[in-house]
């Protein structure tokens, strides 16, 4: 795989993160969902590219003090290659700089993997939210990670 490096998510990246989300997501958001984002002042979306090629993205919100990971996904082709990872400590890196001092997230139950990496960055499970997924009732695990501005995120 070429080098990875993340940049902001514009409008013009739109259709490739479409297709790695029907990919990903068993309820995948809508275009217009994510277009939406793109005009939130509270929302930050950034994309992962190998070379020219878009292999996955990931977006927040600030509420408050805290940065709510909204949705992350990489192109199964890419897995387990940094992708992810990658993502997650840049937007992490990030939200120390715009003063954010912790971060949640809610995780699909079965997603071991995904799981995995949060743990590894330091999230700790705290609840379950049960049926939360609206297309299949699937419960989601809800992931807290505290005091970032402890930690170094290198990107």
């Amino acid at each position: 795989m070429a080098r990875v490096t993340v940049s902001e998510m514009t409008k013009e990246h739109v259709p490739a993160v479409l297709a790695i989300e029907a990919k990903c997501n068993p309820a995948p958001w809508s275009e217009a969902s994510f277009r939406s984002e793109l005009g939130n002042p509270q929302a930050h979306y950034t994309v992962a590219l190998a070379g020219s090629k878009l292999v996955g993205y990931c977006g927040c919100w600030d509420v408050i003090d805290e940065v709510h990971v909204t949705n992350i996904g990489v192109d199964p082709d890419f897995r387990r290659q940094g992708a992810g990872r990658l993502l997650m400590t840049h937007m992490l890196a990030v939200a120390v700089d715009r003063g954010m001092r912790c971060s949640t997230l809610e995780v699909r139950e079965g997603n071991a993997a995904a799981i995995l990496l949060y743990e590894a960055l330091g999230y700790e499970k705290c609840a379950i939210r049960r049926g939360y997924y609206p297309n299949d009732r699937e419960n989601a695990v809800v992931m807290w990670l505290y005091d970032l501005r402890s930690r170094t995120w290198s990107t």
